[in-house]
């Protein structure tokens, strides 16, 4: 079945995400992360693709890019092809190093943009690596410096949050008002699987579905929890079956 055309944003501005398949490492060490910025910067340049922010994880990898050339296709594809040739002759490994499709979403407002490059830098504090300042494979310091990393332009962010104390307090969950910054990062179906999966385990659930059997305090921190971490109320309701008025009163936890 071929797969469904990428929504076309009228900015140009995408959210995008390329994991390992089957959630393998796509990372072995920091010679890695080195070589995938490389790739990174050749691509981009290549395709008239501008790096607004990028950061490393140990399975995906998250970029904010602008493509007024509509070139993101080919530009992603170039970037993953050629760095899953020099995974493999690395490591040995034989296949697929990434997901045969990356997941990509536009970007159509100042609000989503800020909510999306916020997201994107502190998925090492969500993931419990480290303080999102303290990540060295992201694009937080130069944005936090007000500098160049050679990779991404800082300068549109930068612009609507007057600066780089507007970054810090953006990412640090500062006051809406304080930061022109509201709003909910969306995620994708199975963004949301994975990051409810993450929770709910830590809770002590084999699975979502485990939650509306637990006692209502407990099930009611489950939910707040997910509520906190960016899943909608009806994807709460599709993944734990229980009803959006119980999930509607539970207030989101940070």
């Amino acid at each position: 079945m071929p797969s469904a055309p990428r929504t076309v944003s009228e900015s140009g501005l995408y959210h995008v995400v390329a994991r390992g398949n089957g959630k393998q490492l796509i990372f072995t060490d920091d010679a890695d992360r080195d070589a995938f910025l490389t790739y990174l910067d050749r691509f981009a340049h290549a395709d008239d693709i501008e790096v607004i922010a990028w950061c490393l994880m140990d399975n995906h990898v998250h970029l904010v890019v602008e493509d007024q050339a509509q070139r993101l296709g080919l530009a992603v594809g170039s970037l993953l092809g050629s760095y899953a040739k020099y995974f493999n002759q690395k490591t040995g490994h034989v296949g697929s190093v990434f997901q045969p499709r990356f997941f990509s979403e536009a970007i159509d407002t100042d609000d989503y943009l800020l909510a999306t490059v916020r997201y994107v830098h502190i998925n090492p504090s969500k993931a419990g690596i480290c303080p999102a300042s303290e990540y060295r494979w992201s694009s937080y310091r130069a944005y936090a410096e007000g500098s160049s990393d050679g990779i991404c332009s800082t300068a549109l962010v930068l612009d609507m949050l007057q600066g780089p104390k507007g970054f810090v307090e953006l990412c640090a969950g500062g006051q809406p008002g304080d930061i022109g910054f509201e709003g909910v990062v969306k995620l994708s179906s199975n963004e949301a699987l994975e990051v409810a999966n993450r929770i709910v385990a830590s809770f002590g659930c084999a699975d979502a579905s485990a939650v509306k059997a637990l006692p209502p305090a407990r099930r009611n921190e489950v939910i707040a929890a997910l509520r906190g971490n960016s899943l909608t109320i009806k994807q709460i309701e599709r993944l734990t079956g229980i009803g959006t008025g119980i999930i509607a009163r539970v207030r989101a936890r940070a």
